[in-house]
C-alpha cells in the first residue's frame, strides 16, 4: 500500500515544520510548503518533499496542488491548513489594504486550496481536512482585531464545511493552539511597522506605553503557558488518524479557559476578563 499523502502549508517554522517532520517520521508522505523558495530548499535538504505554495498568490496554489496530484497519481489523504499572520493594531488604526492583504493570506487562499482538494478527496471516498486557527478564533482581545476578524471568519466557514461535507468520508477538523513558540510574535512586529502609523493615532500612548513594549520583547522569552509546536501536532496526529476525529482540538491553557469564559460568561463580564479591564 502506497503512503498515507499530506500536503502542510506553512512549513518554514514552528508548527508547521514540526508538524511535517513529526508526520514523516510516522510514516506520512509529506507535502511540506513554504511561501519562499529559500525555505523550500532548505527543508529539501532535510529530507522533506517541500515546494512553494503562497496563500497570496493563487498561481502558486494550483501549481502547488498539481505537483502533488502529480507525485501521488491523483490522491491526497489530508490536508493542513497551517500558514497565517497577525498584523497587531487598534481595529480603528487597520487600513482597509491591510485587511485585505490578512484576509487574503489567513482565509481566502486556504479556502482556495481546500475548495481545488474537495473534488480530489470527493473522488476517493475520503479525506481529512484540518484547519489551524487559534484561541483568537473563539475569543476576541484588544490589539488583535484583524487576526480575530481572519480567524472568527476561518472557524464559521469550517463549521459550516463540515456540515455540508457531512457523509462524504471528508472530515473537517480546527485546531485551537493558544501560544506556541514560533517566530509569530517577531513576525507579527514586521507587519506592525508595515502597516500601522501608531504615531498618527489618539492612542499613541498607549502604543507607546504598552504594545510597542511587548512587541519589542518579542522573542527574548517565552509567554506564560506556551508550548512547544509539538503539542500542536499531537493534536494534528490524532485528527489525521483517528478513526473519529474531534471537530475541535484545544491546545494551552489559555485555549480551554478561553472557550469556558466564552461558553459560561455574559459577554461583557468576558469583555472585562479578557480586555484586562
Amino acid at each position: 500500500m502506497p503512503k498515507k499523502s499530506v500536503l502542510i502549508t506553512g512549513c518554514s517554522g514552528g508548527i508547521g515544520h514540526d508538524a511535517a517532520h513529526a508526520l514523516a517520521a510516522r510514516g506520512w508522505r509529506v507535502f511540506a510548503t513554504c511561501r519562499k523558495e529559500a525555505d523550500c530548499e532548505r527543508l529539501r535538504g532535510e529530507g522533506l518533499e517541500s515546494f512553494r505554495l503562497d496563500y497570496e498568490d493563487p498561481a502558486t496554489i494550483e501549481a502547488a496542488l498539481a505537483e502533488v496530484l502529480a507525485r501521488t497519481g491523483g490522491r491526497l489523504d489530508a490536508l493542513y491548513n497551517n500558514g497565517a499572520y497577525a498584523i497587531p493594531g487598534a481595529v480603528e488604526d487597520v487600513p482597509v489594504a491591510a485587511m485585505r492583504a490578512i484576509f487574503e493570506a489567513n482565509l481566502f487562499g486556504g479556502h482556495d486550496l481546500t475548495c481545488r482538494v474537495i473534488p480530489v478527496m470527493r473522488a476517493q471516498g475520503q479525506g481529512r481536512i484540518v484547519q489551524c486557527s487559534s484561541v483568537l478564533g473563539m475569543v476576541a482581545m484588544k490589539w488583535r482585531g484583524a487576526y480575530v476578524a481572519s480567524k472568527f471568519a476561518l472557524e464559521g466557514l469550517s463549521d459550516t464545511l463540515r456540515m455540508e461535507l457531512r457523509g462524504s468520508g471528508i472530515s473537517v477538523s480546527l485546531i485551537e493552539p493558544g501560544p506556541i513558540t514560533s517566530d509569530f510574535r517577531r513576525n507579527a512586529r514586521g507587519q506592525f511597522h508595515k502597516w500601522i502609523d501608531w504615531e498618527a493615532s489618539a492612542l499613541a500612548d498607549l502604543y507607546r506605553d504598552r504594545l510597542l513594549v511587548r512587541l519589542n520583547a518579542a522573542g527574548e522569552a517565552p509567554d506564560r503557558f506556551e508550548l512547544p509546536a509539538s503539542a500542536v501536532t499531537a493534536k494534528l496526529i490524532h485528527a489525521l488518524e483517528s478513526p473519529r476525529p474531534k471537530a475541535r482540538y484545544f491546545v494551552t491553557t489559555p485555549t480551554w479557559g478561553a472557550n469556558m469564559i466564552r461558553r459560561l460568561l455574559p459577554t461583557r463580564a468576558a469583555d472585562a476578563i479578557l480586555s484586562g479591564d
